[in-house]
């Protein structure tokens, strides 16, 4: 059914929640409320830098996703009155450059490969965190390509995002299952054209606008029985 199964990376391979262990070490009582609100600058920034200039050609206001992660962060410590020496600094983003995977990701690509079906990461990371998070975690050897928006400057949710995937497979749009933890990215893929897969695994509510995800499921594993 599906020539290519393409997967977000950042909270549907990688857990980029699991920052806030280390984050708990480092402010003590802060570590779930850092570790969100820092996930959330981080895509704010990202949409800010994109919607400012949504020019084809890429955004003026562009900055690589690691520079922006670095900025979330600093934001984030003056926002909760935390101390943010150059120690934990460099701590926190050597943690956030090794984040942990989930564990049915290492899995679920090795069936999908064995299946005879490509396989790719789309994600708003610049290309050495992705090689760095994608090394760590083992998962090279079951992934065809590491597709990153670096090479357009604008982020997801600009259409031009989703559109390099076109790009970088002989496939066609039908031929694509787009899989996201990010309701946001699930919604822009499927007006973009693709089949979506959303990964819902704290049963949140999806978006109130837009087309519903093809496929839903409370973990990676479930886009094995569409396949």
């Amino acid at each position: 059914m599906y020539k290519l199964i393409a997967f977000d990376a950042y909270g549907t391979l990688f857990d980029v929640y699991s920052i806030g262990e280390l984050a708990e070490e480092l402010f003590p009582g802060h570590g779930t409320a850092f570790a969100v609100m820092w996930r959330d600058r981080q895509i704010e920034y990202t949409r800010l830098v994109t919607m400012s200039d949504p020019n084809p050609l890429g955004s003026k206001h562009y900055l690589p996703f690691w520079e922006l992660t670095i900025r979330s962060l600093r934001y984030v410590c003056k926002r909760l009155n935390l101390d943010l020496s150059s120690d934990n600094e460099k701590r926190l983003m050597d943690q956030y450059a090794k984040l942990t995977g989930f564990a049915d990701s290492l899995t679920v690509l090795k069936t999908i490969r064995e299946k005879g079906i490509a396989t790719a990461i789309l994600s708003n990371g610049s290309r050495e965190m992705l090689n760095t998070v994608v090394e760590s975690n083992g998962l090279k050897p079951y992934l065809d390509k590491v597709v990153t928006v670096e090479d357009i400057r604008l982020f997801k949710t600009a259409p031009q995002a989703y559109e390099l995937l076109l790009k970088a497979f002989p496939v066609k749009k039908e031929e694509i299952l787009f899989v996201s933890s990010n309701a946001w990215d699930a919604l822009a893929a499927k007006w973009f054209g693709f089949d979506v897969f959303w990964v819902n695994r704290l049963a949140h509510p999806y978006e109130e606008i837009g087309e519903q995800p093809n496929f839903e499921g409370n973990s990676l594993t479930k886009v094995l029985d569409i396949i």
